[in-house]
Order: structure tokens, then C-alpha cells, then sequence
């Protein structure tokens, strides 16, 4: 099972200044900062993934021309020697365009932008269906004539779809595509699959998994893989896995020949708990917290405080500092763990109060949802993660890649995260 990072222009500053926190005045993001394969010393993933509709949405003019220009690889900055041979995913990105009645792409566009880009697999134009049956029997439509309505015209669409791109894509050199699987259910899912193969398809990209449980992910595989059994050796990827953490149900179970995700970069900062990943020695992943400080002179919820007059700004910053400098003390045992805490978790009470100014809530939850962050930043200070991890993040961050703060140590974060994942991943598959 290979890995595709999907990126989304997840470049950090590798010479952002922490104690400051703030990068050089002549930095220029794109040009200075670097991806995570160069923040490693080894790529962490099998290839990267870029979708049409983030090229469009969130690069920058010059950098979409850019793209066009010199191609997805290149601009990537994914041509080192030892990147050679790793793959070039491109997809529509079905989720932006979702309230569209139909894709803004044509199967003739995908395909140059596929064919400039120089990617080597790449998905046909799907629409994206978010109504979902698991217990529906076979390929039976939704009882509702509305949704029937909805599903079938988003289904039959990518197929079409996916049979015009099949002609399209046979221009393109050393390219392999991809027929995206949508549907409403189990069995209209494996029907989809059974259709892409009898147009010709090699590789299948089921698609529409992101909102859905494992459970149901795994009943909808079990049934795709019974249905398309007739062809053994067709390749199976999982677009948008976002169960990155429950990945040991999927292998071994299924031949999945690829996944895409940014679960492991996103949960360093869209997490509740599960922010800074941690081989465990015994085949698994220990999850951990990472200790929120939030920027005193920045944070929303602060500068709303300050100007109600519920806070001083002289009160916030001199707590903030505290907390940071305790923490830091601490990774370098001048101070003890119940110091540190304590410092932290006084700034932490006064970005309560600040939250509670305008999001409401009661005195009890707040004491409990207190209670619970002490614990998990206590378990997290016990057994200093960032001090078990070797890689050039931990190395070189230190503590600072546990803090919960802006982006450049959030992203470093995820960067280590997508190393462990990637590295777990190895091991799972025996190499």
C-alpha cells in the first residue's frame, strides 16, 4: 500500500525565529519556505497528490502559471535524486466544487491539465455524492424520489465522465488513469467499479469516503472487492482516507494498492487530543497532546478580551511569557514538571475566560474541560515525546514542536506526524 501526501501548499519557514515567533522581513513563502519531503532527511510518502480545484483556489497567479509552466513535479520541488520514480497523483478535488450542479471541469480539460502538469496517475471528473446508505441491498436507489433524483444524476455523470476522460487520457505520455467510484451505498459503489473496469480501467479511485465511519468504508470494500473479484489484479486507491489512525483495519484485509491523506499533518492541529504522533516500539502509534499557547497579541478570542475591557493586554502577554519560557525550562530541566504545568494551565484558565466572553459556557464544563486539558498536557510533560524522536523536526524544534501555536510549529508538527505515519506504514506492509 503506497501513501500520497496530499498537499495543499504545506511549506513551513525552516529558519522561522520561535522565541520571536516571526520569520526574516524578506522571506517570500514560496521561495525560502520548504515542503516536508525537504524538511526530512527521507521523503515521508510515495508520491503527492494535487488537486485541480486547490491549484485554482489557492495558489497564487504566478504560481499557477508557474505550475503550468514547469509542472507539478518540479514545482513541488519533488526532483531530488531520491524522489525519482515516486508518483504524481492529480485529482478535480470534488469537494470544492460540491454545490455545483455539475463539475467545472470537462474530461478533455482534466486531461491537459493532467498532460502540463506531467503527472503520472490522475483521476477522471467525478461529482461528489454525499447521501449514503449502508444498508441499502445491491445498487437499490433511496427510497426518497428527491434523493433518488440527486444520487442517480451525480452517479451517472461520473460515469460518463470517467468513460470520455479513459479516451482523453490515452494522449497523455506515461501517464496512468484513474476512474473515480461515487455512489449512495455499498452495492452502488461496487456497481460503479464493475462499470470502470468493463470500460477499460486498470485502477479505481473510490471516492465520497471522507465523512464516512470506518465501518461503513469497510462494508463498502468488502462488497467492491466480491463484486469486482472477476479481475484480481485490478489497483484499488483510496481517495481522501481520513482514517489514517485506524489504518491497521485496512491492511492485510484489503488490496489496497494506495491511499491519499493529510489526516496525519491536519491532526497536529485540527485534533482535540491526538496532535504529535509517536512510534510506540510495539507496532503502533501513541498518540499526544499538544500544549495550546496561543499568540497573546494575535489570538481572536484575546484581542475580542482586550477590547471589551474583560482583559488587560499587559495581563495576557506577561502570562503568555511564563508559560513559554516555563515550558522551555522544563525541556531543559531547570524547572520541575508541576512548575511548568501550573504556568501553563494559568494561561490556559485566562484563554477560557476569553472564549467564554462570547461562546457561553458553564462554569462546570469549563472546570472539566480544564481538568481533562491538565491531564493530557501533564501526560504529555511526563513523557517529553519530542525528546523520543530522532527525525529533523524533533531534533532541531525541540519543545517548540509541541506547543500549539500559529502555523510554523503547527505544520513542523504535522510534518513529524506524516514521518511517523509513513514510517509505521512501512513497517505494516514489511519494508
Amino acid at each position: 500500500m503506497k501513501f500520497i501526501f496530499a498537499d495543499c501548499l504545506d511549506y513551513v519557514d525552516p529558519n522561522y525565529d520561535f522565541i520571536n515567533d516571526r520569520s526574516a522581513a524578506d522571506r517570500q513563502p514560496y521561495w525560502h519556505d520548504k515542503f516536508p519531503h525537504e524538511m526530512l532527511e527521507d521523503t515521508p510518502y510515495d508520491g503527492m497528490l494535487v488537486s485541480r480545484a486547490i491549484v485554482e483556489d489557492k495558489y497564487t497567479d504566478s504560481q499557477s502559471m508557474r505550475f503550468r509552466r514547469v509542472g507539478a513535479r518540479e514545482f513541488l520541488r519533488f526532483n531530488r535524486p531520491q524522489d525519482k520514480g515516486k508518483w504524481v497523483f492529480g485529482d478535480c478535488g470534488a469537494f470544492q466544487y460540491a454545490k455545483l450542479e455539475t463539475p467545472p471541469y470537462s474530461p478533455t480539460n482534466m486531461a491537459e491539465f493532467y498532460s502540463d502538469g506531467r503527472f503520472t496517475h490522475g483521476c477522471s471528473v467525478d461529482h461528489i455524492i454525499f447521501d449514503f446508505y449502508p444498508d441499502l441491498k445491491d445498487d437499490s436507489p433511496p427510497q426518497n424520489a428527491e434523493a433518488e433524483k440527486y444520487c442517480r444524476y451525480r452517479y451517472d455523470l461520473t460515469l460518463a465522465n470517467a468513460e470520455a476522460f479513459l479516451a482523453e487520457s490515452k494522449h497523455i505520455d506515461n501517464f496512468t488513469p484513474l476512474g473515480v467510484v461515487q455512489g449512495w451505498s455499498p452495492g452502488s459503489m461496487a456497481t460503479a467499479a464493475s462499470e470502470l473496469l468493463k470500460m477499460g480501467y486498470k485502477y479505481l479511485a473510490i471516492g465520497g469516503l471522507v465523512p464516512l465511519k470506518a465501518e461503513d468504508i469497510q462494508k463498502t470494500l468488502d462488497i467492491i472487492f466480491d463484486k469486482i473479484s472477476y479481475q484480481p489484479n485490478a489497483s484499488i486507491h483510496l481517495l481522501g482516507f481520513e482514517k489514517a489512525n485506524l489504518l491497521d483495519g485496512f491492511i492485510g484485509r484489503y488490496p489496497i494498492t494506495s491511499i491519499d491523506t493529510t489526516s496525519p499533518l491536519t491532526k497536529a492541529f485540527k485534533d482535540d487530543k491526538k496532535n504529535f504522533y509517536l512510534d510506540n516500539g510495539c507496532g503502533g502509534i501513541t498518540y499526544y497532546t499538544a500544549i495550546r499557547i496561543p499568540q497573546a497579541m494575535e489570538n481572536l478570542s484575546f484581542k475580542r478580551a482586550v477590547q471589551s475591557g474583560l482583559l488587560k493586554q499587559e495581563t495576557i502577554t506577561e502570562v503568555e511569557t511564563r508559560a513559554l519560557n516555563s515550558l522551555r525550562q522544563y525541556d531543559k530541566k531547570q524547572v520541575s514538571l508541576d512548575t511548568a504545568l501550573e504556568d501553563i494551565m494559568e494561561y490556559t484558565r485566562l484563554f477560557f475566560s476569553a472564549k467564554n466572553a462570547v461562546k457561553k459556557t458553564s462554569a462546570e464544563t469549563i472546570k472539566k474541560n480544564l481538568n481533562n486539558l491538565a491531564e493530557e498536557y501533564h501526560r504529555t510533560l511526563l513523557e517529553r515525546p519530542w525528546k523520543q524522536c530522532d527525525c529533523a523536526i524533533c531534533k532541531k524544534a525541540s519543545v517548540e514542536v509541541i506547543i500549539f501555536r500559529a502555523s510554523n510549529r503547527n505544520k513542523r508538527r504535522g510534518i513529524h506526524n506524516i514521518k511517523v505515519f509513513y514510517d509505521h506504514l512501512r513497517e505494516k506492509r514489511g519494508f
